[in-house]
């Protein structure tokens, strides 16, 4: 079989979003999968994913390290030394794929492709062009489609995961997750409406846990509250084991976040909480039972703002702690009677 170099360098959520593209070379293909550090926790769960390449893109990354030309130079070199036969770089919208073009140029690629608005010149042979309102996974199938791979029959194109463990620490599901945090900021729900919420599902007798990374430890604590009612797992879970307690749940409440990507891929309902700074036609949650809540019209939509300047968030102003629990509540009420 070829060997074919996927590029997706973002968040975890981002590489769960090309999932499907992915099995689609890998249907002909050996694939390695580049991805960023915050990505390579996702990328490792992946099917059709033969190996993981792990490197920071310094134009991509939210908190990138200085650009170094050893550390460039030796990036080049390892994929050099890989030999590939091409290379696919997945993208979102509001990135450019040519800074990696060029450096698998440097590294003899000898075919590359991508989604690529800016003129590419030489960096590319495959240049595909798509219209903006195109949801992610959708985005990634056109270019997996346009370097002439596709879905398998019997694949629908949902988002998967393999690799998770069978059982998680807690031992128990039909929980609620409560996720408040996100890599951006102005893409998630206020603490102190995450909070509230979890007051309010645990007086009505739901048991809830509350998610988070290692940095996000002393929200995570604040969520669940002083009394420690709600489980706290901020920081003690791999990304495999936060999938397991995902799939777990009966319903996971988040913002616009890597969870509800995860939760699509274990086929958990979602209460999505997406404020509008990117548009959620491209990024809602793929193919699983969801509720979209925020103003979508809102007259800064589209802002694409890490930190909302707005006192309040205003976007997210009417979505309160009792239209999310009252949406959580169906959840549960619907999976009880299935």
């Amino acid at each position: 079989m070829k060997r074919v170099l996927a590029v997706r360098q973002d968040n975890n959520g981002d590489v769960l979003l090309t999932g499907p593209a992915l099995r689609a070379i890998a249907t002909e293909a050996r694939v390695s999968l580049l991805c960023s550090p915050r990505g390579a926790g996702a990328a490792r769960l992946l099917p059709g994913v033969s190996d993981v390449m792990v490197w920071e893109a310094a134009w991509i990354d939210a908190d990138p390290k200085p650009v170094s030309a050893d550390d460039v130079g030796a990036f080049v070199a390892d994929v050099r030394s890989r030999s590939f036969d091409e290379a696919v770089i997945f993208t979102s919208f509001h990135q450019s794929p040519l800074p990696t073009a060029l450096l698998l140029r440097m590294a003899t690629v000898p075919r590359v492709g991508a989604i690529s608005i800016d003129y590419p010149g030489s960096l590319l042979d495959v240049r595909h062009l798509v219209h903006d309102d195109m949801h992610e996974v959708e985005r990634a199938l056109s270019l997996a489609k346009a370097m002439r791979y596709a879905l398998p029959p019997g694949d629908d194109g949902r988002l998967a995961i393999s690799d998770v463990p069978a059982e998680t620490k807690l031992g128990a599901s039909g929980y609620v997750v409560v996720h408040p945090g996100a890599t951006v900021p102005a893409r998630a729900w206020s603490p102190e409406r995450n909070a509230e919420l979890v007051r309010r599902l645990l007086s009505e007798g739901h048991d809830v846990v509350v998610t988070g990374s290692a940095c996000e430890r002393s929200l995570t604590s604040y969520v669940a509250g002083q009394n420690c009612r709600a489980v706290d797992l901020g920081g003690e879970t791999t990304f495999a084991e936060f999938a397991a307690i995902v799939r777990d749940a009966s319903v996971v409440v988040t913002g616009n976040t890597s969870a509800a990507h995860v939760a699509a891929a274990t086929q958990t309902p979602v209460v999505s909480i997406f404020p509008p700074t990117i548009p959620a036609l491209r990024f809602r949650p793929w193919m699983v039972e969801h509720v979209l809540l925020g103003d979508q019209e809102a007259p800064c939509a589209g802002c694409r703002a890490r930190v909302c300047p707005i006192e309040g968030q205003p976007c997210l102003s009417g979505v309160t702690a009792d239209i999310v629990a009252s949406v959580v509540r169906r959840y549960i009420r619907d999976k009880e009677v299935a």
